[in-house]
């Protein structure tokens, strides 16, 4: 009897670990840069962008945890051995 996880429980601790580190990313991010900048004072090619405060910080959160989580995802990778793959 092997006590190595099977497939998908070795998956899910994958993608847990690789979200779980995205979305502390995304926090530590998001108050960085919220602390300096104003959403309402955001200006794209001259023109000034009119989306509300909470609209400005869902967008960057979700997009933070994005570069976080692909971030973490490309370290688990290549820190797998070739008996892993």
């Amino acid at each position: 009897m092997s006590s190595s996880p099977t497939f998908p429980v070795r998956t899910f601790r994958y993608w847990a670990l690789v979200l779980w580190s995205g979305f502390l990313t995304a926090c530590m991010l998001q108050g960085l840069v919220f602390a300096m900048v104003d959403p309402s004072e955001v200006h794209w090619s001259g023109h000034i962008i009119q989306p509300s405060r909470q609209a400005v910080y869902t967008l960057a959160f979700f997009g933070f945890w994005t570069i976080g989580a692909i971030s973490c995802a490309l370290s688990l990778w290549l820190a797998q051995t070739s008996q892993e793959t």
